[in-house]
């Protein structure tokens, strides 16, 4: 398959460009700045294309010309685009938009997105950010996930918001699986490589349709 993934160069992104890769997908990372994601640490050892199957390019997941013009000729995206220097209801409602338009004009009909769990509910069924104990700082960055979240719905393809059921691990060995939780947990964690394996399995095998789901450690 041609994957086209919007925001590469993040850990969640970096993950899932190395997931897809490794099964033999083609990808187009798509990042801000391709010469921030070169060299021997980077994405690609230079800007451009690798025999091996992975293009690095330019794009805007704010704009959806930008988001047409990565994703021609792909049969899926995902994007785990985030952006702290714009304002977080800004950001998400805007890539919501820009994605939707975008592979739609481009003929991808399949997109999955990184989600948040403090969107979904929590074992109460209330959304996990208000339930008590949720720290109150991360309250504006959460109810941009869900501003976004909102815009998907109303997209015009199919796309999938998977999250991890609480957040992710740094430091944890990937098991190099995961499993669906039933709600959101602040104790949950799971690893990045074990998030982007669920991200490639919803592109591979797709099970939310229109939904959004939450993945924890197996």
């Amino acid at each position: 398959m041609d994957i086209v993934i919007f925001g590469a160069g993040g850990r969640a992104g970096r993950r899932a460009v190395a997931e897809a890769r490794g099964r033999g997908h083609r990808v187009t990372a798509v990042v801000r700045d391709p010469a921030r994601h070169s060299g021997p640490d980077g994405l690609l050892p230079m800007a451009g294309d690798d025999p091996d199957g992975l293009r690095l390019v330019a794009g805007d997941v704010m704009d959806a010309a930008s988001v047409e013009l990565a994703a021609a000729g792909h049969d899926a995206a995902i994007s785990a685009a985030a952006d702290l220097a714009v304002p977080s209801h800004e950001f998400f409602t805007a890539s919501a938009r820009a994605l939707a338009s975008g592979l739609v004009k481009a003929g991808v009909p399949r997109l999955v997105v990184v989600g948040l769990s403090s969107v979904l509910p929590g074992a109460s069924g209330a959304p996990l950010m208000d339930e008590p104990g949720y720290p109150s700082e991360y309250r504006s960055f959460c109810l941009g996930h869900a501003a976004g979240l909102a815009e998907l719905r109303t997209a015009d393809l199919d796309w999938a918001y998977v999250a991890p059921a609480g957040d992710f691990d740094h430091e944890g060995t990937p098991a190099g699986r995961y499993r669906i939780a039933e709600h959101g947990d602040m104790a949950s964690r799971i690893t990045y490589a074990d998030f982007a394996i669920a991200l490639v399995d919803e592109i591979e095998t797709p099970r939310s349709h229109r939904s959004a789901a939450s993945v924890r450690e197996a």
